[in-house]
C-alpha cells in the first residue's frame, strides 16, 4: 500500500469541521433539542470537536455522546471471532432529540445503518441527520449525508485514511492506493 495523494491537512480539516457546524446549526435553527452523536472511533473525536466549534460558534455547549456499533455490523461474523466491543457513552435522553449522528468516512452505507439500529435501541429521537469528514462514494445501502465536510471520488482499489490528533498524533486525511 502507497500513500496516493493527501486530500485534507490540519487547517482545510479544521476549516471542515468549522463548516460544517455552521451548517448544522443553521439547519436547526440553533441549539434547542440538538445533540451529536460520534460514532466509535474517529467518529467520537470528529464530534468531540464539532461540539467545541458550536460552543465557539454559540457560546453554548451541547450533549456530545459515544456509540459502539460493533454488535450491530452485519459483517460481524467475518471480521473477527471475538470483536472488541467498547462501551456507548451517550449520558443523555436521546428521544424527541435532533441527533447528528458523526462518522469520518461514509463509504458503502452499512456502519451508518449499523448506527442507526443502535442509536433507535436507546430512544426515540426527533431526528437523526448524518454528518461526515469525507465522503467517498461507492454506497450499497441508500444512505446520505447531510453534512459533508469533502467528497473524494475514490476508486474500489483506494481506501481513504483520516488521521486524527487524538489517536493518531496528527490531523491529516490520504488516499492509500492498495496494492495490486
Amino acid at each position: 500500500m502507497r500513500e496516493k495523494a493527501k486530500i485534507l491537512d490540519k487547517d482545510t480539516l479544521s476549516r471542515s469541521l468549522m463548516r460544517i457546524a455552521h451548517e448544522i446549526l443553521e439547519k436547526n435553527k440553533g441549539t434547542k433539542d440538538l445533540c451529536l452523536v460520534g460514532i466509535r472511533n474517529r467518529g467520537a473525536y470528529l464530534a468531540k470537536r464539532l461540539g467545541a466549534c458550536i460552543q465557539k460558534i454559540e457560546n453554548e455547549s451541547i450533549p456530545v455522546g459515544i456509540l459502539d456499533i460493533t454488535l450491530y455490523r452485519d459483517d460481524l461474523t467475518l471480521i473477527a471471532s471475538g470483536p472488541l466491543v467498547r462501551k456507548t457513552e451517550i449520558d443523555f435522553d436521546i428521544t424527541d432529540k435532533n441527533i447528528v449522528l458523526v462518522d469520518d468516512v461514509l463509504y458503502t452505507g452499512r456502519t451508518v445503518r449499523a448506527a442507526l439500529d443502535a442509536l433507535m435501541d436507546l430512544g426515540r429521537a426527533r431526528s437523526v441527520q448524518l454528518a461526515v469528514l469525507i465522503d467517498r462514494g461507492h454506497r450499497e445501502l441508500p444512505v446520505r449525508a447531510d453534512y459533508v465536510g469533502k467528497n473524494i471520488p475514490t476508486a474500489k482499489n483506494e481506501t481513504v485514511e483520516v488521521r486524527l490528533e487524538e489517536p493518531d498524533g496528527k490531523d491529516e486525511v490520504a488516499i492509500i492506493e492498495k496494492d495490486s
